[in-house]
């Protein structure tokens, strides 16, 4: 009877065991169908990305059914749009433009212009995506490109030339910002490009494949690695991974921080804390290369691959010199004699190291009007 009971009350501890254990498994499967990590950044969540930004369209339709912290319903159709203009890789050249910058012969013109003008590069103008904040502009752009998205802005009227730092400014490029985060979450890398820069060669051969991100300069110190150089985000690239959504989140989130300021002097002060605290990494372009009127001294020809109208203020005095800045390309690249184009460059001389002449109206506060 002794042994009886000890086989009954085995066998009721094994039942026992089986049952906790069954309870234990059930348990673990309940919570693993109802959530991740609460400490995971939303943005992170959504954005299932190759570490080169490449991401099959099945992966982009569930990012943007299930991103929590995007503006998915601010950027209506722009899902549709952006496998129409991307390239193979996933990536988007964007722009952005008001009516003044759109209209006939104003900023648009320009930069459709220099593509043409440019070294093997009229192809690029295929995934080009002009994004227009007023339906002016959108009317004009729809005239002259095939690639043209209305991004409604209800806070202002954003239609007029506006100077560097007015409201209406800063409200235009942190509209721009927003976009560009919808974009990296719908798994696209993207080129951003002010529509106040020249494109003369493809600036893709001086982007590398480590970098989260890709800037160009005001001023540049020598060493692209360097988070001390001063980012000028009229032009970057960034490719779409779970770090770069995440810190563009950031980066939007960083405004209330330091009202009121536009998005290029934010990023200024808060890269450091996005290298150490989220592991970006941060590559700046060369001036010698990527240039502009800020640094105009260090530009070379021979190696140009963009003409910035940066330290520029007035949007004639903006057209006066990228105008000038474009004949002088066309006339360094045309077939002339040696002799001929070093007398037409302004003194930038015959060989192929030609440099450009000083702007007339933009890089020096004198010059603004």
């Amino acid at each position: 009877m002794e042994i009886k009971g000890n086989l009954r009350r085995f066998f009721v501890f094994l039942f026992e065991l089986w049952l906790a254990a069954t309870l234990v498994l059930v348990l673990l499967c309940v919570l693993a169908n109802t959530g991740g990590s609460p400490e995971m950044p939303a943005a992170a969540e959504v954005c299932n990305c190759s570490q080169i930004g490449i991401a099959s369209s099945r992966i982009s339709e569930e990012v943007t059914g299930t991103s929590g912290n995007s503006n998915e319903s601010s950027f209506a159709d722009l899902a549709e749009l952006l496998p129409k203009v991307a390239t193979d890789d996933r990536t988007v050249i964007i722009t952005s433009v008001n009516e003044a910058f759109a209209r006939p012969n104003s900023l648009l013109v320009l930069f459709r212009e220099s593509f043409a003008a440019g070294e093997k590069i009229a192809h690029l103008l295929d995934h080009v995506l002009v994004v227009a904040v007023d339906p002016a502009a959108f009317h004009h752009c729809r005239a002259v490109h095939p690639h043209c998205y209305h991004l409604k802005v209800d806070t202002m009227n954003l239609s007029s030339a506006n100077n560097f730092m007015s409201e209406a400014y800063v409200e235009l490029v942190w509209t721009k910002l927003s976009l560009q985060q919808r974009v990296l979450e719908l798994g696209y890398n993207f080129l951003f490009t002010d529509v106040d820069i020249l494109w003369f060669r493809d600036p893709f051969r001086h982007i590398g494949v480590y970098a989260d991100m890709t800037t160009s300069c005001d001023v540049f110190n020598g060493d692209g690695d360097d988070l001390s150089n001063w980012p000028n985000t009229g032009f970057y690239y960034v490719k779409s991974t779970n770090r770069t959504v995440e810190m563009l989140r950031r980066w939007r989130a960083a405004r209330a921080r330091y009202p009121p300021n536009h998005e290029q002097n934010i990023f200024n002060y808060i890269k450091h804390e996005l290298a150490a605290g989220l592991g970006v990494r941060v590559r700046f372009l060369d001036t010698a290369v990527f240039g502009g009127f800020c640094q105009l001294f260090r530009n070379d020809m021979a190696r140009a691959c963009t003409m910035h109208a940066n330290c520029c203020v007035g949007l004639g005095n903006k057209l006066h010199d990228l105008r000038s800045a474009l004949d002088q390309w066309a006339n360094y690249t045309s077939p002339a004699p040696p002799e001929g184009r070093k007398k037409k460059s302004g003194g930038g001389g015959g060989d192929r190291r030609a440099g450009w002449s000083v702007p007339a109206k933009c890089g020096t506060p004198d010059k603004r009007g």
